[in-house]
């Protein structure tokens, strides 16, 4: 599957409505499109399923290694993958949108802001073109979007100023309507916030497809190929709903692939499932936390983890699985009372970065002394009970405490980290639970 990335001059250019309106032009144009995200984001992703009808591919260099990106976006289906980048270009030392499109091979259309400029526009581009030569990446900036430009002289200023190494792809034009509103995790989810579809058609419109779809190249293929795993003798649970809504469809995808897999909603109050294990994936308990206390399921999970059940956690499951969450504003509701902790959110985030753990012991995602690499991003602090007991320490990043991340009570792990199935830890889990 060929492919391109689509990478910002910085955050908050609008790469996710104009990778929006690519999909959709190239969907116009008769292309299956396959979206990608590069880096550990759930909320763009959920945009792009909106549009292109299929999950979007997680790209990541540190949760993943270069082998096992290369997997997970030759698991992707369609004609042309389009590669929404992470901040801008160059930013992020563990898996920069520049670090993706290298491991991949694929070339990058530049998305910049032209609502004040037209020459400074090709200025821009060619910048983040000659610097890949600089820091000595190979990396190959081919040409632009020009987001927020105006049609008429404004475009053809900006076209007329592009040389000649550079190709116009064309234009996202300002609207009120391609905003999309953001709350303290980012972006709110696809299903929540979609773009109105006319206007997004409308800047569809303004976009050639088929320019993008003759820049797209093929990446290596992995070394590893694509197998599914061994089967295990399992059922995993999975909490899907509006507060456990953070999860790579690469996770889902492995539990499917080696056991049986169930979902359940502990917001509508569902009963925990028959199962051999639960996976609580991240999401927004804090803004569902007194329908979560009512509901009664995580209570019942309490009692179950209590009797052996092992339950995995991770950011806002590892919360839910807490004794208690206040929120920001000081309202505190009962959680599942598995983990000896209480949870606290604040205004302003508390951890941003690509995580490595180290396991003190073994645990439902590694094995003891196995290293673990993740992600974390959140806006909630632990304060746990002085009989806590941790899973690992942490190499890189600051986990629960600043030095260790995963508690762990009874048969049960919760960690503020987010792992790719490519690290390994959903395949731990799935042995560990297995009959």
């Amino acid at each position: 599957m060929k492919g391109f990335v689509l990478g910002g001059v910085s955050s908050g250019v609008g790469k996710t409505v104009a990778t929006l309106a690519i999909v959709r032009t190239l969907a116009d144009a008769g292309y299956e499109v396959q979206p990608a995200k590069a880096g550990p984001d759930f909320i763009d992703p959920s945009h792009h399923e909106e549009i292109a009808g299929r999950p979007s591919r997680t790209l990541d260099l540190w949760l993943e290694g270069e082998d096992g990106l290369r997997r997970n976006y030759a698991r992707g289906e369609g004609d042309i993958c389009v590669v929404e980048g992470v901040m801008g270009l160059y930013d992020g030392d563990g898996s920069s949108t520049a670090m993706v499109a290298e491991a991949l091979g694929l070339p990058v259309v530049l998305v910049v802001d032209a609502e004040a400029g037209m020459e400074s526009v090709a200025a821009t581009a060619l910048g983040f073109r000659e610097y890949a030569d600089a820091i000595g990446r190979d990396v190959e900036v081919g040409g632009i979007v020009a987001q927020r430009a105006h049609g008429g002289r404004h475009e053809q200023g900006i076209r007329d100023a592009l040389p000649e190494a550079l190709e116009y792809f064309g234009r996202i034009p300002p609207s009120p309507d391609l905003e999309i509103p953001d709350r303290h995790l980012g972006l709110e989810m696809g299903e929540e916030a979609a773009l109105p579809r006319d206007a997004l058609q409308d800047a569809a419109e303004t976009i050639d497809a088929e320019r993008l779809a003759a820049v797209a190249t093929e990446p290596p293929r992995p070394e590893t190929p694509v197998e599914a795993a061994d089967a295990v003798d399992a059922t995993v649970a999975v909490a899907s709903d509006a507060a456990f809504c953070f999860r790579y469809p690469a996770t889902i995808e492995r539990f499917r692939e080696r056991a049986e897999l169930v979902t359940f909603s502990p917001i509508a109050g569902d009963p925990v499932p028959h199962c051999d294990g639960v996976y609580l994936p991240g999401g927004y308990p804090e803004l569902n936390a007194e329908d979560l206390e009512s509901a009664g399921t995580l209570s019942e999970l309490g009692d179950r983890a209590s009797e052996g059940l092992p339950v995995l956690g991770e950011c806002g499951g590892l919360m839910a699985m807490s004794q208690s969450l206040t929120t920001a504003e000081g309202d505190r509701s009962e959680m599942a009372g598995i983990l000896p902790a209480d949870v606290t959110m604040h205004d302003r985030y508390r951890a941003l970065d690509h995580v490595e753990l180290e396991a003190i012991e073994g645990t439902l995602t590694a094995r003891a002394g196995e290293s673990i690499r993740g992600h974390e991003f959140h806006y909630s602090s632990a304060n746990v009970g002085r009989d806590a007991r941790f899973a690992f320490e942490t190499v890189r990043g600051d986990g629960i405490d600043g030095d260790r991340d995963g508690l762990t009570e009874y048969e049960s792990l919760g960690t503020y980290v987010h792992v790719h199935a490519e690290s390994g830890g959903f395949d731990r889990f799935l042995e560990s639970i297995e009959r």
